[in-house]
């Protein structure tokens, strides 16, 4: 495979500095990047993308730059703060990324079944500012939230107490029963945490939202850093594809477009439905944040339910396993790199387009970014 002379050399860190600097809420180490796919990754985009190759230059600059551990250090200070101050500026800031959300691409509109009022079911609410507006555009719908507990270290929720919204606050990756656990191995440190089933057989949404992560001072997930930010993810993803009534909608916050993980996503709910990538340019456009918005999904098509099944798997060896058996699972069941850019590769350039322009126009302004005249 041919690869840009210049952007070969680069090695792995170097390509991420917007990544792991820019997203304060994230724990994982670009280190322990899943360098073995991602190498086949990298180098296809690198190839294919122009505007990943200016990106991947700029993050090369920002990683060379001796300011960028201060800066690092400051974004990270004001992430882990949860004061008043910081949750009234936090519901504002996602207030904004939501208002443009929706007018860019209409997100939060239900295509409502009938004269049934929209259910919605956000799988991480904090701060609520989502899913206020997701409620705002859909008269009369209901909506179940759940929430991390601010004693947990999770966010204070703002959602307007008029809207029709059942919370619900408890740890996500707790949730057994519902990623069909029940039994616990003896002498687990956490067999007293596990929760019972919140979300019955057969309960359907008509809109998902999953937009929840590892907050750096939530030292109570199990299994830290590449792990825990997985039970994250995958929890929502298991639980929102499976709730998710055939032909609705799911909206997921995702990082690094250029890895494995979130490429071999994509690509799963690429073959149930459609899918539109949004950076918000009001926010997140100097970190490697995006959205994932997935319209008219076939939720109960045969990829759907395998799709699930193994997310639950994953999220077993994850709360169970050692690090080894974790990574292997990962490794033996998810889709074969070559297959993935063969069938969803030139797809997946033209899908990138606008975040990889985005996040370099951005970074393009940060102060020791800028060269000296």
């Amino acid at each position: 495979m041919a690869v840009h002379s210049t952007q070969a050399q680069l090695k792995l860190p170097a390509l991420l500095p917007g990544s792991k600097l820019n997203d304060p809420h994230q724990t994982e180490d670009p280190a322990k990047y899943p360098a073995e796919e991602s190498k086949y990754v990298l180098p296809y985009l690198l190839e294919k993308s122009p505007e990943f190759r200016d990106l991947s230059d700029m993050r090369q600059q920002g990683w060379e730059a001796p300011e960028r551990n201060e800066y690092s250090t400051n974004v990270l200070r004001s992430a882990d703060e949860s004061d008043e101050n910081k949750a009234a500026y936090l519901h504002k800031f996602m207030s904004t990324t939501a208002r443009e959300f929706d007018k860019a691409i209409n997100a939060f509109k239900v295509q409502r079944v009938g004269s049934t009022p929209p259910v919605i079911l956000d799988m991480c609410m904090a701060p609520g500012a989502l899913l206020e507006i997701a409620l705002k555009r859909n008269p009369g719908a209901r909506a179940l939230a759940f929430s991390l507990p601010v004693s947990y270290g999770g966010y204070k929720t703002s959602v307007a107490s008029n809207l029709n919204t059942k919370r619900v606050f408890l740890d996500l990756t707790m949730r057994a029963a519902d990623m069909d656990v029940d039994q616990i191995p003896e002498g687990h440190e956490n067999t007293e945490n596990f929760l019972p089933l919140q979300l019955e057989e057969g309960r359907l949404f008509d809109l998902v939202i999953c937009d929840g992560q590892v907050l750096r001072q939530h030292s109570s997930v199990p299994h830290g850093g590449n792990r825990g930010a997985r039970r994250v993810a995958i929890t929502q993803l298991a639980l929102g594809l499976q709730h998710l009534r055939p032909g609705g909608t799911i909206i997921v916050l995702l990082h690094r477009l250029e890895t494995w993980n979130t490429v071999n996503l994509i690509w799963e709910f690429h073959k149930i439905s459609s899918v539109r990538l949004f950076k918000p340019k009001s926010c997140y456009t100097k970190r490697s944040t995006f959205y994932m918005v997935a319209t008219n999904v076939e939720s109960q098509r045969p990829e759907a339910i395998e799709a699930v099944k193994l997310w639950k798997r994953i999220w077993r060896i994850a709360t169970f396993s050692s690090n080894e058996e974790c990574g292997k699972v990962v490794l033996d069941e998810e889709s074969s790199v070559e297959t993935l850019l063969e069938d969803f590769g030139p797809e997946l350039a033209k899908l990138d387009k606008a975040i990889w322009k985005t996040e370099a126009d951005s970074l393009v302004k940060v102060p020791f970014m800028k060269k000296p005249k």
